[in-house]
């Protein structure tokens, strides 16, 4: 039985606690606009993503809190790591380390959104 290679990774969640202060946060940052959607029960940041492809949301949740310790998700900033890099700052996050090399996979720099998760910032 073949499967066809997927996407180990198809969805996350980013806690935040202030909602649209994080959606101007990562709007910045991905040079994309985050829509704020409402659904029955909850109001998300959604970010942009393409037909069924990884996606993935901003959400204050009662169970889950921004912090440095969790996983590390990448986000795409292809063709834009340096611009990225620099709004970070400038929308209230913190550069922990600046752009580096990861070998045959490209460049990352690692970064605390205006919540306090840290996330990585990847280009090849």
């Amino acid at each position: 039985m073949s499967m066809k290679p997927s996407n180990q990774i198809v969805w996350c969640d980013i806690p935040v606690t202030n909602l649209d202060r994080a959606i101007k946060f990562y709007s910045g940052l991905i040079g994309k606009p985050v829509s704020k959607e409402t659904y029955p029960g909850m109001t998300i940041g959604l970010l942009p993503h393409v037909d069924d492809g990884v996606g993935g949301c901003l959400a204050v949740m009662e169970d889950a809190k921004p912090g440095v310790n969790g996983p590390l998700i990448y986000l795409n900033c292809e063709g834009r790591l340096d611009i990225a890099i620099a709004t970070v700052e400038l929308n209230g996050g913190k550069v922990l380390k600046g752009k580096h090399a990861i070998g045959p996979y490209g460049f990352r720099a690692i970064i605390v959104d205006s919540e306090g998760n840290r996330i990585a910032l990847h280009s090849k």
